[in-house]
C-alpha cells in the first residue's frame, strides 16, 4: 500500500503540472489576439521599437508584453454638451458659457459628430500617447469645443445668437472645428446647436422688449388700417363728387339742348296741349293761348 501511494503522488502532480502548461498555453495565445470591433481601427504599438500600424476590424495578433492594441472610432459618434444632465456626455450642467459682444453671456447646448481618420489613427494614437477616446473626449475635443464656439460667439450680438445669425453661428463652429480637429487626425461631421439658455434679467429684458415691438407693430397696424379706411372715404367722396358734377352736367346740357329747341310755334303747340278746351266765362278779352297776330296767321 505504501508503495501505491508513493507511485501516485508523483504522477499526479506531473498531471497537474501538464495542465498548468496548457492553461498557460491557451492563456498566452488567448492574449496573443485582440479583437477591434466594427466601427473602429485598431492601432498596434509596439513597446519597445515604438513602431505603429493600423489595423481593420476584427483579430489582430498582437505580441503579449510587448505589443498593444488601442480602437479609435471611424464610425460616426457624437459628443453632446447640454444644460439637462440625462442627455448630455457629462452628468452635470455641461452647456457651453458663451460671451456676446456687449460682454453678456448665456449657456448654449451643443452637440457635435465626428470620427477619427482612418488613415490618421496612428497619428491620433501618438498625440494622445495612447489614450482612450473616452478620455480625448473629455479633454482636447471638449476644450476644443468651447474655445472655438466662444471665439466664434464674441463676435456676434445677444439677438443675433439666439435668432437671426443663428445658423451662422453654427456654421462658424463648424468651419473651426474642423480645422483644429483635423490637425489632431478626427474629422467633424456636423455641428448641431441646441436650446440657449437665458439668465433671468436677460430673460426679462427680451421679453419686454418683444411686448413693445408687438405693440408697436399692433399700433402700425391699427394706423395702417385707419389710413386704408380714410383712403377709402375720401374715394368714396371722390366718386359721389364725379357723379354729382356729371349729373348736374347732363342735366346742364339737356336743358341747353330744350331751350335751343323750343321756336315760338313749339311754345304755342305747348300752350295748346295743356289747355283743356274751355274758354273763359268773361268776354270781351282775347281767347286764352292763341295768337291772332298776323304773323301767326302767316305761319
Amino acid at each position: 500500500m505504501a508503495i501505491e501511494r508513493a507511485s501516485v503522488g508523483p504522477r499526479f502532480f506531473a498531471n497537474l503540472g501538464t495542465i498548468g502548461l496548457i492553461l498557460a498555453l491557451l492563456i498566452a495565445i488567448g492574449s496573443s489576439f485582440t479583437i477591434v470591433q466594427p466601427g473602429n481601427v485598431g492601432v498596434v504599438f509596439n513597446r519597445y521599437t515604438g513602431a505603429l500600424r493600423s489595423s481593420g476590424q476584427g483579430l489582430v495578433w498582437r505580441m503579449p508584453f510587448v505589443t498593444d492594441v488601442q480602437s479609435y472610432p471611424v464610425a460616426l459618434r457624437t459628443y453632446t454638451m447640454v444644460a439637462r444632465s440625462i442627455e448630455g456626455s457629462s452628468s452635470d450642467d455641461d452647456s457651453i458659457d458663451l460671451p456676446t459682444k456687449e460682454g453678456q453671456h448665456i449657456r448654449q447646448d451643443i452637440s457635435v459628430t465626428y470620427n477619427t481618420s482612418q488613415e490618421r489613427a496612428a497619428d491620433v494614437f501618438r498625440a494622445f500617447r495612447g489614450a482612450d477616446i473616452s478620455e480625448i473626449e473629455s479633454t482636447f475635443i471638449r476644450r476644443t469645443i468651447i474655445t472655438v464656439s466662444q471665439n466664434a460667439a464674441g463676435q456676434m450680438s445677444l439677438t443675433g445668437i439666439i435668432s437671426e445669425q443663428r445658423g451662422e453661428l453654427q456654421d462658424r463652429i463648424q468651419r473651426g472645428l474642423e480645422d483644429e480637429m483635423e490637425k489632431m487626425g478626427f474629422v467633424v461631421d456636423k455641428v448641431n446647436l441646441g436650446a440657449s439658455h437665458l439668465p433671468q434679467t436677460i430673460e426679462q429684458q427680451l421679453q419686454q422688449k418683444m411686448a413693445a415691438q408687438q405693440q408697436a407693430q399692433q399700433a402700425e397696424y391699427e394706423l395702417q388700417r385707419q389710413q386704408t379706411l380714410a383712403k377709402a372715404r375720401v374715394a368714396e367722396a371722390q366718386g359721389e363728387a364725379e357723379a354729382i358734377l356729371v349729373r348736374a352736367k347732363a342735366q346742364s346740357e339737356a336743358n341747353q339742348l330744350l331751350q335751343e329747341s323750343l321756336t315760338p310755334l313749339l311754345v304755342e303747340i305747348k300752350k295748346i296741349e295743356k289747355w283743356n278746351g274751355e274758354l273763359p266765362g268773361v268776354t270781351g278779352g282775347a281767347v286764352p293761348f292763341l295768337d291772332v297776330s298776323p304773323r301767326a296767321k302767316s305761319e
